[in-house]
């Protein structure tokens, strides 16, 4: 422990005693600390909020406030809580001594005091605060170190998830910014649903956070889905629409191999409902499960709506895109039956933020 450190340490002390007083001051100087002396506890507190002291030595019998209420309101305050506080009193009944630790004492001298006595303890609670501190300090850097590492781990992740998901899109989708549409797009449909108040899960920035990613993950299953049927330019036959369908099982299992590895991935746990529900319907007559209303979990009711949007609105193999008006006509019209009153009555709040979104990343502005 550097010694120096300890000898300019700022020591308070506090009694309405003058020639106590002026012993304590003398003292303390003597081995160099630098003084600070009150006649008065809230004098005391008052400079202590101003410049805080490394230790504090409190009288207990004073006037207007006595030192156990003024050790009660220093730990009360956050600012000053940590500051160790030495009882210096000529009370010497056991209970007084009790009472002074409750109140959150670090030590207790009883007056008439020795000089070497008071000095050898006021250098070890100076010492014990130091290495506190240290500790504290060090503790917040290793803080820092794993929240760095934590987030360039996550961050590795993410690039792998968006990787994955652009395979995916790369399979069929014309423009090559599906997946940043539908990112933006939803962003834009919880933002607005949040400003409402809607649905308690999206008061949790976590879960807006995930399922800005995990939108991404929604077709992940079409990489198993042969392409003779995935880029077909005409109607699909029954077969083949089973087939298509079976691309949310898949990316369900997949995402699910990978959450049984990870558990405590939110994101992938997310992910796994978009992929294998986002074809749900409100009225329980989508696939693959057939949920229904509140059943079908809102991550994939909200994936449900942006993805409508942006398929009607796309050009595909077997089908040219429609205006964006139309699509909110044929919309409004499966309010109820394939979407969520509620979340799609928040979309049509935000259907021109919507459409901005589709133009630009569709390089039509």
């Amino acid at each position: 422990m550097d010694r120096n450190r300890v000898e300019k340490a700022r020591i308070m002390i506090v009694d309405d005693t003058p020639a106590n007083l002026k012993l304590l001051d003398q003292i303390l100087r003597d081995a160099d600390y630098r003084v600070f002396a009150f006649p008065r506890a809230e004098m005391a507190l008052r400079a202590a909020r101003q410049n805080p002291p490394d230790l504090i030595l409190l009288d207990i019998n004073m006037p207007q406030m006595n030192g156990y209420e003024a050790c009660e309101i220093l730990k009360k305050d956050p600012e000053l809580c940590d500051i160790p506080v030495m009882f210096i009193s000529a009370l010497n009944d056991a209970m007084d001594k009790v009472r002074a630790f409750q109140v959150g004492a670090v030590d207790y001298i009883n007056k008439p005091f020795q000089i070497e006595e008071v000095l050898a303890r006021v250098e070890t609670h100076l010492k014990m605060r130091q290495m506190h501190m240290e500790m504290e300090k060090y503790n917040h850097h290793l803080e820092e170190q794993v929240a760095e590492q934590v987030k360039e781990i996550a961050e590795s992740q993410l690039a792998t998830i968006i990787a994955l998901a652009k395979l995916a899109e790369s399979r069929d989708d014309t423009t090559g910014q599906h997946l940043e549409r539908v990112q933006a797009m939803s962003k834009a449909l919880t933002d607005r649903m949040q400003m409402d108040g809607l649905y308690a899960e999206l008061t949790d920035s976590c879960y807006a956070q995930n399922l800005y990613f995990a939108c991404s993950l929604h077709d992940i299953g079409k990489v198993g889905i042969p392409d003779r049927v995935l880029l077909k330019p005409s109607r699909l036959t029954i077969e083949e629409s089973e087939l298509m369908k079976s691309h949310t099982l898949l990316g369900a299992e997949t995402l699910q191999s990978v959450y049984e590895k990870y558990p405590s991935n939110q994101l992938i746990k997310m992910a796994i409902a978009i992929a294998r529900w986002h074809h749900e319907r409100w009225d329980g007559s989508g696939y693959p499960d057939g949920l229904a209303g509140k059943a079908i979990p809102l991550s994939a009711r909200i994936m449900s709506v942006v993805d409508v949007y942006d398929a009607l609105r796309s050009k595909r193999p077997y089908k040219e895109g429609i205006n964006h008006q139309k699509t909110l006509d044929i919309m409004l019209a499966s309010s109820g039956q394939q979407f969520d009153p509620t979340i799609l009555s928040a979309f049509m709040h935000v259907e021109q933020e919507l459409e901005r979104i589709f133009n630009h990343y569709s390089g039509k502005v």
